[in-house]
C-alpha cells in the first residue's frame, strides 16, 4: 500500500470517527469506542511505517509520540465538540454564535501549534532533525487531509431566515 493510499484510508477513518458517524446511536457509543481506537492505531501504523526509525530510535521516539498523541487527542475531543455545536444549528447561526465558533476554531488551531511547538525539543532530543521534520510533515499531512474532509463536509453558517448559499 503507498504512502498517500494510507494516508487517506487513515483520513477517512479519523473523520468518521470524529464527527461520530459509525452507527445507530443505541451501539454508536460502543462502537465509536472501537472506531477512535482503530483510528488511534492506523494513525499510529501509518506514521511507523513512513519514519524509517532504527530499533534505537524508535525505542526513544514511541514514547514521546505518544505523549504528544495524547496531547493531540485532547484537542481533537475539543475541535469534535465544537463541530457538534455548529452542526447543531449551522442553519439558525446568530452572531453570537458566529463570534463563538471563530474564537473556538482559532482558540483550536493554536493550542494544536502550541503542542506541535512544545514537542519539538523533546522529539529532537531523541531523533535525528531530518526525522523530526519528516515526523512534523507525516503528521501535518494526515491533518490535511483529516481538515479537506471535513471541509467538504460540513456546511457554511447560515443566519436565521437567510437563503443557503448556491
Amino acid at each position: 500500500m503507498s504512502r498517500k493510499t494510507i494516508l487517506a484510508s487513515f483520513a477517512a477513518a479519523s473523520l468518521v470517527c470524529a464527527l461520530g458517524l459509525s452507527g445507530p446511536a443505541s451501539a454508536q457509543s460502543s462502537q465509536k469506542q472501537l472506531d477512535i481506537a482503530a483510528a488511534r492505531a492506523q494513525r499510529k501504523a501509518t506514521v511507523g511505517a513512513n519514519m524509517n526509525l532504527t530499533p534505537d530510535e524508535a525505542s526513544k521516539f514511541w514514547p514521546v509520540y505518544d505523549a504528544y498523541e495524547k496531547s493531540m487527542d485532547r484537542i481533537e475531543d475539543r475541535h469534535v465538540k465544537e463541530l457538534k455545536d455548529f452542526a447543531a444549528k449551522y442553519n439558525n447561526f446568530t452572531d453570537a454564535d458566529a463570534q463563538k465558533k471563530l474564537d473556538e476554531v482559532i482558540a483550536i488551531q493554536q493550542a494544536r501549534l502550541d503542542v506541535q511547538k512544545e514537542y519539538i525539543p523533546q522529539f529532537r532530543a531523541v531523533i535525528p532533525q531530518v526525522k523530526v521534520t519528516r515526523f512534523y510533515q507525516i503528521d501535518n499531512k494526515i491533518q490535511a487531509l483529516i481538515q479537506c474532509d471535513i471541509a467538504q463536509l460540513v456546511p457554511l453558517a447560515q443566519s436565521p431566515g437567510e437563503a443557503a448559499p448556491q
